[in-house]
């Protein structure tokens, strides 16, 4: 913690003392080496009945009498009532090899490292005792140990329990010794650790008379996370050196604590009664029972606002969607309109283009029909005098017009056609035929090329026009 502000508040967690001055005294005293000012409160709170105590610190804060007095007044605080020895306290740093099989302790260290700085360390303890001795992390040339062999080496040990003592225990969880931890801060319980011996002469009778009593282990598996670890295994062997474990059976308390540390809060070495354990758990259970409460309490809080927060923003995304979708359906509609109306326009400018051109075009075709019949007229000649060899013809329109002409009998059937063509608007050329009555015959175009003369229309006739269907 190179921090200035952290070691600051670090030492307030850990030693429980507000006046900050007196803290920046303490650290600046020791050079802010944090473990060394916190070594030298500790070892001098625990002497509290020792006179040499206050004057021990004073040599190290400084000879100003304020701070002497304020010290004096803390160390009375801290000390008022200790009566039997409290929990004890000791701050575990964990090999690097047990760290670096779960990543989640740096998280997950933090939310757990909440409850000794909120109240833990504050709260009613009897005596603080905090190991002087430095507890640097293991060589870091020390094989790793991944979380999925050390979950192995916890299932295994789970099975091998399992099969010596039978299934009545603490249930302990198949995980690695810090994914047990992350468990436990999830879960708001502190952590159960037993450190298994299987070669030591009183393991045996301590797991099936006190590990595996009805008792114990229901108490245990209802307030604890329970992690277990053979000392012949490579994370259980690394736990028990970072514990200092000196007698087994070996048993402790834990919980988080920041930076890659644990809080030991209770150990237990040698064999115990179910009777004895039962009542170590109690005590250290009742006395974290606050701590434990506030943290849930806290989390529970800090879920309902992000809950909360969450519904609002829903609520605001909600709310501004729907006017998103409000803009988009009034600027769609908009669109739409105006498509119509630009869609309605050019319909309207092609239809108009469309009724000139028709126009234009029917102007065309009736110029060139005027043209037409006047060329057929001209074609057709001057009209014979009465003679042998003069055909007279008279043909009745369907409109009830009569139109009569003289004809040369030599003239062809297609004259005929052509006069009418000639003479009459009324007619689309192409589109009638000529034909006589009695005997009903048609002059269609196969007999366009005959005379009159040769199609029997000498020396007069009298025909009609037949429209074409």
């Amino acid at each position: 913690m190179s921090d200035v502000a952290d070691k600051l508040s670090y030492f307030q967690a850990i030693t429980g003392l507000q006046d900050i001055d007196l803290c920046k005294e303490i650290l600046s005293a020791h050079g802010w080496d944090l473990e060394q000012a916190i070594s030298s409160f500790t070892t001098s709170n625990s002497d509290d009945n020792d006179p040499s105590t206050t004057s021990s610190v004073a040599n190290v804060v400084g000879t100003s009498d304020d701070a002497i007095d304020r010290y004096e007044r803390l160390a009375m605080v801290n000390n008022r009532g200790a009566g039997p020895p409290g929990l004890a306290w000791k701050i575990i740093t964990l090999p690097i090899s047990i760290i670096s099989g779960s990543l989640g302790l740096v998280s997950g260290a933090i939310g757990l490292g909440l409850w000794v700085v909120g109240g833990v360390l504050s709260y009613s303890l009897g005596v603080i005792g905090l190991n002087s001795s430095r507890r640097n992390v293991e060589s870091s040339s020390a094989p790793l140990v991944s979380a999925m062999a050390a979950a192995s080496e916890a299932m295994r040990f789970v099975s091998i329990f399992e099969r010596a003592y039978g299934d009545r225990h603490p249930n302990f969880v198949p995980d690695s010794f810090m994914d047990a931890l992350q468990r436990s801060r999830r879960e708001f319980k502190l952590m159960f650790v037993y450190l298994h011996s299987p070669d030591h002469p009183d393991t045996t009778s301590f797991c099936e008379e006190t590990l595996c009593s009805e008792v114990l282990s229901a108490f245990i598996n209802e307030n604890f996370v329970a992690w277990g670890g053979s000392i012949r295994a490579s994370e259980g062997f690394k736990m028990s050196n970072s514990l200092k474990a000196s007698r087994f059976p070996f048993c402790a308390v834990v919980m988080a604590a920041t930076n890659q540390r644990i809080a030991l809060l209770q150990q237990v070495e040698g064999p115990k009664s179910p009777e004895e354990m039962l009542t170590m758990l109690q005590r250290v259970l009742e006395e974290s029972s606050p701590v434990l409460i506030a943290a849930r309490l806290d989390a529970e809080e800090r879920r309902n606002t992000i809950r909360l927060r969450e519904e609002q923003d829903a609520a605001y995304q909600a709310a501004l969607e729907a006017d998103q979708a409000r803009e988009r359906q009034k600027k769609e509609e908009e669109e739409r309109v105006a498509r119509e109306v630009a869609e309605a326009e050019r319909r309207e400018k092609e239809e108009e283009k469309a009724r000139e051109r028709a126009a234009c075009e029917a102007a065309e075709r009736e110029a060139e029909l005027v043209k037409l019949r006047e060329a057929k007229g001209l074609a057709l000649g001057a009209e014979p005098e009465k003679g042998p060899d003069v055909t007279q013809v008279l043909v009745r329109l369907p409109n009830g017009e009569r139109k009569g002409r003289r004809f040369h009998c030599s003239a062809k059937v297609q004259c005929l056609y052509d006069f009418i063509d000639s003479c009459s608007d009324s007619l689309e050329i192409g589109n009638y035929s000529l034909a006589t009555n009695f005997p009903r015959v048609l002059y269609g175009p196969e007999k366009l090329s005959f005379t009159l003369k040769e199609a029997g229309l000498h020396p007069q006739v009298s025909l009609y026009v037949e429209l074409n269907s």
